[in-house]
């Protein structure tokens, strides 16, 4: 429809003075319309006053703003029926189905947000990317060279190299890369040097020691220290218990240098047992070089080796034990056994006790 230049205040103000005797072509002239024009007035505001107007315009106006109401009504609960599948409980979700509204639906933002009790601040939140990289390289640089070291003594060194970062940040970082969790980090061993295995050429040149496991009857574990001369491939002794750690060890050498003497190199791999500082400082006392083999190489030990197979086959294989009693005796029987009775093919098909 045109818009007239002229309000509906004055077109009826203009149609009451027609009413009230004045010439309609006096009135079309001084408003500068044509009777045409004015007549159209007439059919449309005739028979109503300024008060009647206005309440009929407000009338229009409440109409028109029910109708865009009932509008946005019907559409806000045809997205909230799409979307009452998807329960949102955190703003993550809350927000996730706004934007679905938005989208799918053409929900204005502030209704949807105002629908699932959101604020629209944090739809409108743009978050910023997190910059942890030279954070990350800090953390990782330290934890590669210190496995051992915590969160405290990390965040405190990467101070002391000039960086300020507070220590919340540093932590969320920390805890991100999951150094928190309780590692398990390799021990490091010193380099082992690949060595050929070493033919003594006479007693107590050579000693290998190695230890072996098995099961009782009961289901407990027991061990087995094998300790033998490469030179004839004698078992010195079987020292069997639970437990053997670094000071049994120890001591069975104590009792072996009573009646037999010591050797000049021990050779072993790198169990716990034989990388302990106490037994180290036991050697260097007694002058006795430790021969470490490398890991992962058993038959760098070849001969203790050899001798542990023989003594799965025909010990621990082929008997049940009870006890540890039981296990004792039957090593003693096997030993004694193996060093005077068994000949041996890579000696002349002799015991080792023979073979002098």
């Amino acid at each position: 429809m045109k818009k007239t230049r002229f309000t509906e205040t004055q077109i009826v103000k203009a149609i009451q003075e027609h009413e009230n005797g004045r010439d309609a072509k006096e009135l079309c002239r001084e408003l500068g319309v044509s009777t045409a024009a004015f007549y159209k007035w007439r059919q449309r505001y005739g028979g109503l006053d300024v008060a009647e107007l206005k309440r009929v315009k407000e009338l229009e106006d409440e109409n028109n703003r029910l109708k865009r109401m009932y509008a946005n009504l019907s559409l806000v609960h045809e997205a909230l029926k799409d979307a009452m599948a998807k329960k949102a409980v955190t703003p993550d979700e809350k927000g996730s189905l706004v934007t679905h509204m938005v989208q799918e639906h053409g929900v204005s933002q502030r209704q949807a947000c105002k629908t699932v009790s959101l604020p629209r601040s944090n739809v409108q939140y743009k978050r910023k990317p997190k910059q942890d990289e030279p954070v990350i390289d800090q953390l990782k640089e330290l934890v590669d060279k210190h496995p051992a070291i915590g969160f405290w003594q990390s965040y405190y060194r990467i101070r002391r190299k000039g960086f300020n970062w507070n220590h919340k940040k540093v932590y969320r970082v920390y805890t991100e890369l999951k150094l928190n969790i309780r590692r398990r980090y390799k021990k490091r061993l010193p380099a082992r040097v690949k060595q050929a295995l070493y033919q003594p050429a006479a007693l107590n040149e050579v000693w290998s020691i190695d230890f072996m496991s098995d099961t009782l009857w009961d289901g407990r574990r027991f061990r087995l220290l094998n300790i033998i001369d490469d030179y004839n491939r004698e078992v010195l002794h079987i020292e069997t218990d639970l437990s053997l750690p670094t000071l049994r060890l120890i001591r069975v050498l104590e009792y072996l240098k009573e009646f037999r003497g010591l050797p000049q190199i021990i050779r072993v791999d790198n169990g716990p047992e034989f990388i302990s500082h106490r037994l180290d400082m036991w050697c260097k006392e007694h002058k006795i070089n430790l021969a470490f083999i490398q890991p992962g190489k058993p038959m760098q030990n070849g001969f203790v080796e050899r001798c542990n197979g023989n003594i799965r086959k025909e010990l621990l294989n082929a008997y049940v034990f009870n006890n540890l009693n039981d296990v004792r005796e039957k090593a003693e029987e096997w030993r004694k056994d193996y060093n005077c009775s068994r000949p041996h093919q890579a000696l002349g098909f002799v015991p080792p006790v023979e073979f002098i």
